[in-house]
């Protein structure tokens, strides 16, 4: 639930015309905010902004996975390949999850996984071209890089170098050079509106320093340990086609294809689901099909027949799990089944008792402390506006119609994107904040503990204890010396310097 709260909070900033890394800080890219916005703006609800923004980014996914499939794979290979991603994309649980952890929490990751499974198919060279086959490649592969790279930019920096290493085949590098063309160029036409890449790879370098170093290697071994099964079949795939068509660049994509897709997982909050694999797997069984050995054509058929199954029997389990989760979700969300978010613009986003006693149970403590945190906002005699949480993420802007303050963030997780060496200076994060709510049952104690100990000074020098509750401390920003404010009396409020002033600054 507190997942979904910071796609909600950046909904709302951007309903109140914020925009994302120029007016709040996020490693996250903008389409993780403007996607359930633009649900938003069609539902007219929070409730329905996530579901609604999700189902637009599927049909954006199968307009390209129709053709880069059509025009590469034969259908018992596209069809098991296309229900696997597709639902990866499509369901609300975070992948390797139990179908009752129904969230849209981390969905970036999913729609990332399944647009990089859509792009490794074009390692392919089209078997049923048409027409305009270079230029509908050359379009396909650049929106699925873009994609990426505006919902999470490691997974279009895997994407870029994909169509780099496409550029060492002769007869596909036309379309590759077309398709890095165009990211290019989308790029720059992106940053004459967005202005934001600079504040945004900053965002990015400060949350590496955090999270983005090399892993050690237990904890390497831990993701292969994992994902082992799925390994093992890969690499089974892998010598089967290897040991037919002997190519060394045939084993370079499969290499690219495991290790591009170890180091996302590491890099993901996530245990199970390398979805290169899948790929790559999918890949692999159309090469066997089209390879001609020195071998009986029944005995050709009779492999290629084979494989195929076992691509199907690879990509099943996976496929009726999300498929079951998502239709437990549909089902769910028809009945109105689920407890509310206490707070009124969220009265349409549920929490739905299933097998799940213990994140039932914290959750349903949370909805409490965020039900008194909104009664204390309601009696409190200062500007209720401008509120910042020391917590993972704040519900009450978005959650009570309240001003978001600019220069903090939607997101704070301690380990992940700051820590006591790493984190935003205290004038950037306070700059707009008049309210700041310090948790006593935070949802993240990790979080809340490391962001009282780096701004505690801070904010014992600018703001007041102003109520507290059973559940909170609501400090507010204190009023300047009268003194000073009568120096400019003889000025304009909207004087930039005085509105500075009277901010705290």
């Amino acid at each position: 639930m507190n997942d979904l709260f910071i796609f909600l909070d950046g909904v709302h900033r951007i309903q109140l015309g914020q925009i994302p890394n120029r007016d709040f800080h996020t490693a996250l890219g903008p389409l993780v905010y403007y996607a359930p916005a633009v649900g938003y703006w069609l539902s007219g609800s929070f409730g329905g902004a996530m579901p609604v923004g999700m189902a637009l980014l599927v049909m954006a996914l199968a307009l390209p996975a129709a053709h880069i499939l059509n025009s590469r794979l034969r259908p018992a290979v596209a069809f098991p390949l296309a229900f696997c991603l597709i639902l990866i994309a499509a369901v609300p649980i975070n992948l390797g999850e139990s179908i009752s952890a129904l969230s849209f929490a981390m969905f970036y990751n999913r729609i990332g996984w399944a647009a990089l499974g859509f792009l490794l198919v074009m390692y392919l060279r089209p078997e049923r071209s048409c027409r305009y086959q270079r230029s509908l490649d050359a379009l396909s592969a650049a929106f699925l890089v873009i994609l990426m790279l505006y919902i999470k930019i490691s997974y279009g920096i895997v994407g870029i170098g994909f169509l780099v290493f496409l550029l060492v085949d002769p007869r596909q590098r036309l379309w590759a050079l077309g398709a890095l063309g165009l990211v290019t160029a989308t790029c720059f036409v992106i940053e004459v509106f967005w202005q934001g890449t600079r504040a945004h790879i900053a965002d990015l370098f400060l949350a590496g320093k955090v999270s983005g170093s090399l892993k050690p290697l237990d904890e390497i071994a831990q993701v292969l340990f994992r994902n082992l099964a799925d390994f093992v079949v890969f690499t089974l795939f892998v010598g089967l086609v290897l040991w037919r068509t002997r190519s060394t660049r045939d084993l370079l994509f499969f290499g690219f294809c495991a290790a591009s897709g170890s180091l996302l997982i590491m890099q993901n909050y996530q245990n199970w689901g390398v979805m290169t694999l899948a790929a790559g797997a999918a890949v692999a069984v159309e090469l066997l099909a089209r390879a001609d050995g020195p071998v009986a054509e029944k005995w050709r058929s009779s492999l290629a027949v084979g494989t195929q199954l076992l691509l199907f029997a690879f990509v099943l389990p996976g496929s009726l799990h999300n498929a079951a989760a998502l239709g437990l979700h549909t089902g769910l969300a028809s009945l109105d089944q689920g407890e509310a978010v206490p707070l009124p613009h969220f009265r349409g986003i549920k929490l739905a008792h299933l097998w799940n006693e213990e994140d039932y149970g914290a959750f349903t403590r949370y909805f409490t402390s965020i039900a008194d945190g909104a009664s204390a906002l309601a009696n409190l005699r200062h500007e209720k506006d401008h509120v910042l949480v020391l917590d993972f993420v704040s519900p009450f802007s978005a959650g009570l119609g309240l001003t978001a303050p600019q220069g903090d963030s939607t997101w704070h997780h301690w380990g992940r994107t700051l820590d006591e060496d790493s984190h935003l200076p205290a004038k950037a994060l306070f700059r707009n904040v008049r309210v700041v709510m310090e948790p006593k049952w935070p949802i993240d104690n990790a979080t809340a503990e490391g962001l009282k100990t780096i701004y505690v000074e801070y904010l014992e020098d600018r703001y007041e204890l102003a109520r507290e509750t059973a559940d909170w401390k609501i400090y507010v920003l204190r009023a300047p010396p009268a003194e000073t404010v009568s120096r400019y009396r003889s000025f304009s409020p909207d004087d930039p310097n005085i509105r500075l002033l009277l901010d705290g600054g």
